[in-house]
């Protein structure tokens, strides 16, 4: 499972494609373990700090947390977005569509439905075959796909 979270890092930034559903879950997962450890140091930091009486100051370890969150978060963004079009691509939808959710997310109300129907089509199982966006990653037959 770490080779499949860690896939979308070796195609940094190719939006060309398609990717299974094993690669983005994958990712998404060690993603949020990642961000959850970089929160708790923040937590760990914050409340040490707190509990010796330091007038509402931040720790150093607060800060580390907040700046290793930070880079990764950076570092990131574009893997991530790349991912999420390939994933699109699997569906046969265009890869504008992930742009769409984001617009729609920003929508009070709408947004929240929107980022569930993003959700739902992440789950959603690829188009069997190869389709506009290319071959099908889940075929045994076509050892092309990931070269």
């Amino acid at each position: 499972m770490l080779d499949w979270a860690m896939l979308p890092l070796k195609r940094y930034a190719e939006f060309e494609g398609r990717s299974r559903r094993m690669e983005y879950w994958s990712f998404a997962l060690a993603t949020t373990i990642i961000y959850l450890i970089f929160i708790g140091l923040m937590f760990a930091g914050g409340f040490s700090a707190s509990s010796m009486g330091a007038s509402g100051e931040l720790g150093a370890i607060f800060w580390l947390g907040a700046g290793l969150l930070g880079i990764f978060a950076l570092a990131i963004l574009i893997p991530s977005i790349a991912v999420g079009v390939r994933r699109l691509h699997d569906r046969d939808m265009s890869g504008w569509w992930y742009l769409g959710f984001i617009v729609l997310g920003m929508i009070p109300y709408i947004g929240f439905i929107a980022s569930i129907a993003f959700i739902v089509i992440m789950f959603l199982p690829g188009t069997p075959g190869p389709n506009r966006f290319g071959e099908d990653p889940k075929d045994p037959a076509n050892t092309q796909v990931f070269e």
